[in-house]
């Protein structure tokens, strides 16, 4: 399993919004250029967030985007499955059952639920909220 770069970028871009609306909405541009991202490639991840609810819009000239929640209410699991959709290793394990013929002979099979419970287990566990914190850890260590 690989994360995408829309992935990726799906959850810098929540936690620059998350890191900088306390004032104002955060605008898509200065979002570009503080994560040196596409604003077109962000346009369409943003767009996906908002059609979920994971953000906000608003309008006019001091307009821009906000979270709909807290960020300890959105875990990196949400964001990306969110843009990604399953994060399972293997397809047989997309759905909540697993309806492969082969599941009864399989002996693979306890290799990829392991897995998928692995990366379930970290992506479920950290949140926005953790993401900020280890955020700001990093940048209070540049501070002369």
């Amino acid at each position: 399993m690989k994360i995408s770069t829309k992935g990726r970028y799906a959850v810098r871009l929540l936690l620059d919004i998350a890191m900088n609306d306390e004032v104002e909405p955060v605008r898509l541009k200065d979002v570009a250029e503080r994560q040196d991202i596409s604003m077109k490639y962000l346009e369409q991840i943003i767009s996906t967030l908002v059609r979920a609810g994971f953000v906000k819009s608003i309008r006019g000239p001091q307009g821009g985007y906000r979270l709909s929640k807290t960020p300890k209410e959105y875990t990196i699991g949400m964001i990306l499955r969110q843009v990604e959709g399953s994060l399972a290793p293997v397809s047989c394990l997309e759905d909540e059952v697993n309806t492969c013929e082969r599941q009864s002979e399989c002996v693979t099979l306890r290799i990829w639920k392991e897995l998928n419970d692995a990366i379930k287990s970290v992506v479920d566990r950290y949140t926005l909220e953790d993401l900020m914190e280890w955020q700001q850890d990093i940048s209070s260590d540049y501070v002369i």
